[in-house]
C-alpha cells in the first residue's frame, strides 16, 4: 500500500469533498480519484459512495480512516526519530494563521525557528483565523494561530501568546452608520453591522446584542478581520474586532473606535495543535520555541 495514496484517502476521508482535497494536497483531482481507485483495487471494496452532490464513506471506507490515522501518526513519528537520531533536525510543517497574525506574531517564532533549524522547512497559509481551530483538528495544518475558543477542544493543546482586545469600530467618513451613531438617543437595531461568519468575535458580538436586547441590522457576513476593517473604511457599517488588526491595517487612519459597554472580554491569541502530535520532534521543535515566547 503506498504511503501517499494513504495520505490522500485520509485526508479525503475528513474533508469529504475532492476538489478542497485536491487542493489541500497539492496535486490533481484525475491523480487523487487514481489514487482513491488503485487503494479500492488493492483492498477489493469500495471506499467512498460518490454522487454529483456528494461524497460519503462505505463502512469499509470508515475502517480504513481509523486505520490510517493511527498508521499514518506513527510512521511520521517514527521517520523524524529516525531522521533526528541521525542528522540535523529537518523535514516540513503545515501552518496556518491570519494575514494579521503573520505581521505581529510569527515574525518573532520564524526568525528564531530558521536560525535553529535551518533544515525545516515550513508551508505557511493564511486566512480567514476563525478555521485556525478546525485546520488542526482535520489535519489540513500541523499548527495553528488564532484566537483560543471559549470551549478549547479536549484534543488541542494551547499555547497563549498574547491577549489582544476586542473593540467596536466605526467609519470616519460621513455615512449612515455615522449619522445614527450621531443621535442623541442611537438606535442600534438600525445601524449596519458587519460580522464575520464565523469565530469567537462572532459569538462575542451576538452575545452583546443578545444581552442588550437588540436585534442587529446585519449589512454583510464576512470572512477575515482584513476584509472586515476595508468595510468598514468604506463605510458601510460597524464592527467589532481585534485591535491587531487595526494596528496593522492600512485602513487605521480611516476608522475610529467606538467606547460602549460593557467592553468585551479581549482574545488570547496563541498557537494551537493536537496532543497526539506531542512528541512529533518537528512539533516539540515549534512548540518549545513558541513556550519560550509565550514565557520570556
Amino acid at each position: 500500500m503506498d504511503i501517499r495514496n494513504l495520505e490522500l484517502f485520509l485526508h479525503l476521508s475528513q474533508s469529504l469533498h475532492f476538489g478542497r482535497t485536491a487542493d489541500a494536497m497539492a496535486v490533481s483531482p484525475s491523480t487523487l480519484s487514481r489514487a482513491i481507485q488503485r487503494l479500492e483495487q488493492e483492498l477489493g471494496c469500495e471506499l467512498l459512495d460518490r454522487d454529483n452532490r456528494s461524497v460519503t464513506l462505505t463502512p469499509a471506507g470508515q475502517q480504513l480512516q481509523q486505520f490510517a490515522q493511527g498508521w499514518l501518526s506513527d510512521w511520521q513519528s517514527m521517520r523524524e526519530q529516525l531522521r533526528h537520531s541521525e542528522s540535523p533536525l529537518q523535514g516540513r510543517l503545515r501552518l496556518f494563521c491570519s494575514v494579521t497574525a503573520s505581521y505581529f506574531l510569527l515574525p518573532d517564532i520564524l526568525a528564531r525557528f530558521r536560525t535553529r533549524y535551518p533544515q525545516l522547512e515550513l508551508r505557511l497559509e493564511t486566512g480567514d483565523p476563525a478555521l485556525a481551530i478546525d485546520k488542526v483538528l482535520h489535519d489540513e495544518s500541523d499548527l495553528a494561530i488564532g484566537a483560543r475558543p471559549d470551549a478549547l477542544p479536549a484534543k488541542l493543546d494551547f499555547i497563549k501568546l498574547q491577549t489582544v482586545p476586542l473593540v467596536f469600530i466605526a467609519p470616519r467618513i460621513p455615512c449612515r452608520a455615522n449619522d445614527l451613531l450621531q443621535q442623541a438617543s442611537a438606535d442600534w437595531s438600525q445601524i449596519p453591522v458587519i460580522l464575520p461568519e464565523q469565530g469567537v468575535a462572532r459569538k462575542r458580538t451576538n452575545q452583546w446584542f443578545r444581552n442588550k436586547g437588540i436585534s442587529p441590522h446585519i449589512y454583510a457576513e464576512v470572512a477575515g478581520n482584513e476584509a472586515i476593517v476595508g468595510m468598514v473604511a468604506l463605510g458601510c457599517g460597524i464592527a467589532l474586532v481585534p485591535t491587531a488588526v487595526i494596528e496593522h491595517s492600512p485602513m487605521a487612519d480611516k476608522i475610529r473606535r467606538l467606547e460602549v459597554t460593557p467592553d468585551f472580554k479581549p482574545f488570547e491569541v496563541g498557537v494551537c495543535l493536537l496532543k497526539k502530535r506531542l512528541e512529533d520532534p518537528l512539533i516539540q521543535a515549534f512548540r518549545q520555541i513558541a513556550l519560550q515566547l509565550a514565557n520570556p
